[in-house]
């Protein structure tokens, strides 16, 4: 299998920390190729730590990032939008300090922030000005910038795959693609292999999460038909599972997680294999 299986640390925590350590080497142990960190640490240097003890295990660890109503690239204020790119700034250079050479998550716009409105052409216009130049300063990073469409409780501008490609090609930017989560995928599109071909040109990274957020195969999300349709484009990228717990109650409260999907350990040893299983069935 080519491409290289990511876990997320969301799992146990939002927050960056030395007490990641134990939990990357025994994930390096089940034959994880890298990590995801949520940007959730306030401390520039935790970055760095983590980045050097992921790469000393032989692990690759990427951030992924959401913004809040403070950091808005849709906002009507001009200020905002400039804080927002502040803000992704910021996130790349704790990339770039971890030695990552991809940022994904919903940064395109704030998390469930709403207008009570759909989403306006001007507001794409907007998040493309800022994507844009976060684009170049990725660039110089090496770092490429994956956007996620997600669920339509968490955001109002890109729920689907035909939303965040029109945004990406909007922004017109090298280092800005797009990501393909299966969780939000199985509230929104209409059909999975349709949202994957529109996709295709542009995707850049994927979160395998079943329809819970538990342990990937043990849900209903259609996995045959996303394999199939990644394998019939040969992604090559990351398949990153994404499982959300309580065991960070400030980050669970945050997305209204209320109880326990999976045991952490149940999403990471038996999704690795599950991931291993399908990539080899479809050819991946």
């Amino acid at each position: 299998m080519k491409n290289k299986i990511g876990f997320n640390l969301l799992v146990w925590s939002a927050i960056v920390s030395d007490d990641m350590l134990p939990i990357m080497e025994r994930l390096k142990k089940i034959g994880y190729d890298g990590i995801e960190c949520s940007m959730g640490s306030a401390d520039n240097a935790a970055y760095k730590r983590i980045g050097e003890q992921a790469k000393a295990l032989g692990l690759e660890i990427n951030p992924c990032l959401a913004v809040g109503a403070e950091h808005n690239p849709v906002s009507d204020s001009a200020s905002v939008r400039e804080k927002a790119l502040d803000q992704l700034k910021w996130a790349i250079d704790r990339g770039a300090d971890m030695e990552s050479t991809l940022m994904c998550g919903p940064f395109h716009s704030a998390f469930a922030t709403f207008t009570q409105k759909p989403p306006q052409s001007i507001e794409y216009e907007r998040s493309a000005e800022v994507l844009r130049k976060a684009g170049d300063y990725a660039a110089q990073a090496n770092i490429v910038l994956a956007l996620e469409a997600i669920n339509r409780f968490e955001c109002y501008l890109c729920n689907t795959m035909e939303q965040v490609t029109g945004l990406a090609n909007l922004v017109d930017h090298s280092h800005v693609k797009v990501m393909y989560d299966t969780h939000h995928a199985n509230l929104e599109e209409k059909g999975i292999e349709d949202a994957i071909d529109l996709a295709a040109p542009l995707l850049h990274h994927v979160h395998i999460s079943e329809n819970d957020r538990g342990t990937p195969g043990d849900g209903h999300n259609p996995w045959d038909e996303t394999f199939a349709a990644l394998a019939k484009h040969n992604y090559p990228g990351w398949l990153t599972i994404e499982a959300f717990t309580r065991n960070d109650p400030d980050f669970a409260n945050a997305i209204n997680v209320w109880r326990e999907y999976s045991a952490p350990w149940d999403m990471a040893e038996r999704g690795y294999t599950f991931i291993k299983n399908m990539g080899e069935k479809h050819g991946l």
